[in-house]
């Protein structure tokens, strides 16, 4: 499962936080989530798939560069 980052003082967590500059993304993902084997919550939002999946597929047909990338 992906899980935030976080540093450990005493009992407080704090996530880490950082900024990467543009020129160090070399390309965006296209991610899809493993859903497994029952279906979506009616009320499911997509903003909260990051923390709601354990797993996610690279889409490797999103465009001709990422085909190039991944395989």
């Amino acid at each position: 499962k992906i899980k935030p980052e976080v540093t450990v003082t005493g009992r407080q967590q704090t996530r880490i936080q950082s900024v990467e500059h543009i020129d160090t993304i070399y390309q965006a993902a296209h991610l899809l989530p493993a859903f497994g084997d029952g279906p979506l919550p009616v009320d499911f939002h997509f903003s909260l798939s990051l923390d709601a999946f354990n797993s996610y597929f690279v889409n490797k047909y999103a465009d001709h560069h990422a085909n190039e990338i991944v395989f």
